[in-house]
């Protein structure tokens, strides 16, 4: 009976465990990363990421986001995350908080935060509009756009993470001290200038043969020096791509197709029409002068002498087949020299407004008012303004297409109204260049792509290849046997993109779910990856987790640095054996079979040495040397050397509280930049942003 309740019990047991673990392990799915023990899950993040993400959208007044600007979306919400969980408690531990009455005064107060100022500020006057501050607060529940208000609410975030960071900043730098002797030590250090002779035996001069390295001298080296063999998480991949590229078939259609539409081309009455809607480019607007042309196309108009609405072609040029239609010919200047008034609109109801002011401007000026007195009193462009609306000589492809279409279409003092995305120009010629002759070219334009078919073809290759060949060994083999091109790249989890394949990061995500010696499947178990114009199949050659390396790994790295030491101990005991009975260093130069040089003007904040390159032991046995005594065999990163400091410099005597305060400001300066880092070393941070994006 013990037994039967002991097996229900258990069972009853078991049976909740697994019923509420189906929580527990959704939840272990969806995590993202866990701060100091605090677990992030994914619908938690993402919400974070798309609130930042419609701050980017408002910022950059975009309706969409592109997968770069995700991709910083991201990391700024995954990096503010990691913060305030990493920071909130220090905060809290030494009581740094905002209180409503200084939130209040950087907000609409008499210390209004940069962000704020900058928000309200006139342009006109350059003065912050404090009744405009007050008046969005107050209208800020129900008189804005909800979108506004979560503008706002990031912004009012904002200042005040960074007023606790600034104070903590501040905390930390206001504990920093600079001693007099410190201070002293610095400028010694800087002002103290030494110039020496030296004796250098390069270690490449001793051959392997002469030391030797046995494996316990390697594996105690190795033990006494592990955080030099630290290693990233890496994915080591192997992969062939099957271009798809077009076929003669693609070709002879795209050749075909533009055949085909000469005749339409020619008798179209509408150029531009015609262009936008028959070919691969758009119509280039643009006036061409000969030399701006392709060289062809220059000669054909210019030296054959081609009328308005002539064809040129169909000819073959970047991958394309391409028709050119003389659309327009005109005497045109290469620059002129304008003014303008420009009304700015931000709603319909001012665009009507502002359409009655410019025609009326417009009739004043065509009846005789100053120009120049009006730009100043009416024109929204502050920068010209102030020159009356000048804007002085220009030439095309300076200026947005509507003013500079306005401006290089009129007759001198002639006035036009048009608008651009920055509101109404009353635009005015005042000179008008040299004339040459310009010309607009409409292109028909038949790219030559890969068909539908093509891709299926490439596709089936892909697919065979793929179905033969289920071990990295047949891959290997039937890599070697076909001579297909196989490339390796080394990926880490967070890469975005394997150099020369666009969009592979599919292809890393599916690294990271692999085991090494394995073709590597995407989440629906396929082994081709369609990249780019490449169908892709790779296989997973070794995996490299984050930590130390093992001795294995690392052993040729470990063998050189052992076999380093010995030679420059070699050389030491060799300089030392010839330096015995000697105090010339010249003939201790000669013993050695080699010569003195000499470096000048070295401190003890040197980083290099000249012709030798960086030694900072040379450096610090030269500058605390005294001046005529030879050193012992110093080893250095490159070599052994004997130095001998030929003369000291001290220097005038330089302010110690001037070099006080400028040690205090580096360190308040480092304050600021690392207080936080240190915190967040310290910080127990899982990512697992790389399973989810």
């Amino acid at each position: 009976m013990a037994i039967v309740i002991g097996i229900s019990l258990a069972a009853f047991i078991l049976g909740d465990m697994f019923q509420g673990g189906t929580s527990l392990f959704q939840r272990n799915r969806l995590k993202i990363g866990e701060i100091n023990g605090e677990s992030i899950q994914y619908p938690q993040f993402q919400q974070e990421v798309e609130r930042l993400g419609d701050i980017y959208r408002m910022n950059s007044q975009q309706n969409q986001l592109d997968e770069n600007t995700w991709v910083q979306v991201r990391e700024q919400t995954w990096q503010s995350m990691v913060r305030n969980l990493v920071m909130n408690d220090v905060y809290n531990k030494l009581g740094i908080t905002v209180s409503s009455d200084e939130l209040f005064d950087m907000l609409q107060g008499t210390n209004l935060h940069p962000i704020i100022q900058q928000l309200f500020r006139n342009p006109n006057t350059g003065q912050v509009d404090r009744g405009a501050v007050i008046q969005f607060l107050r209208n800020l529940e129900t008189g804005v756009a909800p979108e506004q208000r979560q503008y706002w609410l990031y912004l009012e975030n904002q200042i005040v993470d960074e007023r606790i960071q600034s104070k903590y900043n501040n905390l930390v730098g206001k504990g920093l001290y600079v001693t007099n002797l410190e201070a002293e030590k610095s400028l010694q250090s800087r002002i103290k200038q030494v110039n020496f002779d030296y004796i250098m035996l390069s270690h490449n001069t001793v051959a392997d043969s002469q030391v030797v390295a046995t494996d316990r001298e390697l594996r105690n080296y190795y033990n006494k020096n592990q955080n030099n063999y630290l290693q990233e998480k890496i994915r080591q991949v192997e992969y062939i791509t099957f271009a798809v590229t077009p076929s003669s078939q693609d070709f002879g259609a795209a050749e075909e197709w533009i055949n085909g539409i000469v005749s339409d081309f020619a008798s179209a009455t509408d150029n531009v029409a015609f262009v936008n809607s028959n070919s691969d480019e758009g119509f280039d607007g643009n006036w061409y002068k000969q030399e701006d042309l392709p060289e062809d196309i220059g000669i054909w108009i210019y030296e054959t002498g081609a009328e308005v609405n002539d064809i040129f072609g169909p000819y073959f040029e970047n991958d394309a087949y391409k028709l050119a239609k003389l659309h327009a010919s005109e005497m045109m200047p290469d620059s002129v020299e304008a003014r303008h008034i420009l009304l700015r609109v931000e709603t319909q109801q001012e665009l009507i407004q502002m359409q009655a002011l410019a025609d009326s401007l417009k009739t004043a000026i065509e009846s005789g008012s100053n120009f120049s007195a009006l730009a100043m009193e009416f024109s929204d462009d502050q920068g010209s303004a102030i020159q009356g609306g000048d804007l002085g000589w220009f030439g095309r492809g300076m200026m947005v297409e509507p003013f500079e279409n306005a401006a290089f279409n009129n007759k001198v003092n002639e006035v036009t109204i048009v608008n651009s995305q920055f509101g109404i120009h009353i635009v005015q010629t005042t000179a008008r260049g040299k004339e040459t002759q310009q010309v607009q070219v409409a292109y028909l334009v038949r790219n030559v792509t890969p068909s539908t078919k093509t891709y299926q073809d490439v596709y089936a290759k892909a697919s065979e290849f793929a179905g033969k060949n289920l071990t990295k060994s047949n891959f290997d083999a039937a890599v070697a046997e076909q001579n297909l091109n196989k490339r390796s790249a080394s990926v880490r989890e967070t890469d975005r993109q394997i150099p020369g394949l666009p969009n592979s990061r599919p292809l890393i995500r599916a690294a990271y779910n692999s085991k090494p010696g394995t073709i590597i499947q995407d989440v629906q178990g396929s082994t081709i990856f369609d990249l780019g114009d490449n169908f892709v199949i790779a296989t997973l050659v070794s995996a490299t987790e984050e930590g130390i390396a093992s001795f294995e790994e690392v052993r040729t790295r470990v063998e050189l640095a052992v076999l380093k030491e010995k030679k420059l101990q070699f050389l030491a005991d060799k300089a030392k054996a010839a330096m015995e009975g000697k105090t010339d260093l010249d003939a201790i130069a000669a013993e050695l079979a080699t010569t003195v040089r000499n470096a000048t003007n070295i401190n003890f904040t040197s980083i290099q040495v000249p012709g030798i390159g960086m030694e900072p032991k040379v450096v610090g046995v030269a500058t605390s040397l005294p001046a005529n005594e030879i050193s012992s065999p110093v080893k250095g990163n490159n070599g052994v050397f004997i130095i001998k400091v030929t003369s000291v410099t001290e220097g005038e005597d330089q302010d110690v509280e001037n070099e006080k305060l400028r040690l205090a400001q580096n360190l308040t300066f480092r304050a600021t930049s690392q207080a936080y880092n240190v915190h967040r070393d310290k910080a127990e941070v899982e990512d697992e942003r790389a399973k989810f994006y």
